[in-house]
């Protein structure tokens, strides 16, 4: 049964049936036409960088645009976009005549089957990248058909579908590895907001933590810089214009604001939301907390 919350929230937000068969499937994947869940009435339908925990695959067909920190790609006509939870952007429609597919599925549907692929590890996926590939007439009709013949495998009651469709999701992703990246226009007067934005909801993304077993995986600057396809200084320069506040205190503020959480809320032991957090060794943290907030961690548990 799915239980990702990022998923739901997917299916809830766009009136969308669980596909047959993924109770029993490990890990998901599903296929959409853009233009039957596109608002046609305004129009105005963007595609946020949410809290996800799925990979994207769109064969784009429209004017619209999408937003990176430092980079926005003008879409005229027909692109195919790679998308992953770790690196956010916006796409934004920029008129209701979109149309288009795209496929959502998480690591485990890969890594469940025969290929064992690791997602973080092929390039399309890697941090700084542009993955967004303008489609020629001939390139379009290719991805257009893997796209239609994952539509078509969905419907069916063939007994090795997924395994099928791991091959189709496959072949889209090499198809992609093989071209050349769209050119990102200059960076516009709103850079600053952008990245700013961008980066907040990329600290959103790592919480709330909820098992022992999670472990924070952006925790200092250069993380979320290189994440941003940013150099660090610029990072912090835009953070402190547009905030008022360095990247390191924005990340130690939600960092100590996630541990009082599991603190009160939680029967964690000390070490084991230490970890969750982050921190190499227990010392490590009870010395971040106090320095935040003047109490041990110890002493701001057993407070009221």
């Amino acid at each position: 049964m799915i239980t990702n919350t990022s998923l739901d929230d997917f299916y809830k937000r766009n009136g969308a049936a669980l596909p047959d068969g993924m109770a029993r499937e490990i890990g998901h994947f599903n296929i959409f036409e853009s233009e039957k869940l596109f608002n046609k009435k305004d129009g105005t339908r963007v595609m946020p960088y949410s809290r996800r925990a799925y990979y994207k695959i769109s064969w784009l067909n429209g004017k619209s645009k999408a937003e990176y920190a430092d980079k926005v790609i003008d879409i005229r006509g027909n692109a195919l976009l790679f998308a992953t939870p770790k690196i956010p952007y916006h796409w934004m429609p920029e008129n209701s005549d979109q149309t288009g597919m795209f496929c959502i599925f998480t690591p485990e549907f890969l890594w469940s089957g025969s290929t064992g692929i690791q997602l973080d590890e092929l390039p399309i996926f890697q941090s700084g990248q542009t993955p967004i590939f303008e489609l020629s007439d001939e390139a379009q009709q290719e991805v257009e058909y893997i796209f239609r013949k994952m539509l078509k495998e969905m419907g069916s009651d063939y007994r090795f579908k997924y395994d099928l469709l791991r091959n189709l999701v496959l072949e889209l992703i090499h198809y992609g590895q093989k071209l050349q990246p769209m050119t990102s226009l200059s960076n516009t007067q709103n850079a600053s907001e952008r990245i700013s934005s961008l980066f907040l909801e990329l600290l959103e993304r790592q919480f709330p933590l909820d098992s022992t077993q999670q472990r924070l995986n952006l925790r200092t600057a250069k993380d979320y810089a290189d994440r941003l396809a940013v150099h660090v200084n610029h990072l912090n320069k835009v953070l402190k214009d547009v905030t008022g506040s360095t990247t390191t205190h924005l990340i130690s503020n939600r960092v100590i604001t996630e541990a009082k959480i599991l603190l009160k809320q939680t029967n964690w032991n000390i070490a084991e939301i230490s970890w969750t957090l982050g921190f190499d060794d227990l010392a490590q943290f009870s010395n971040f907390f106090k320095k935040q907030t003047t109490y041990t961690p110890s002493s701001f548990r057993m407070a009221e």
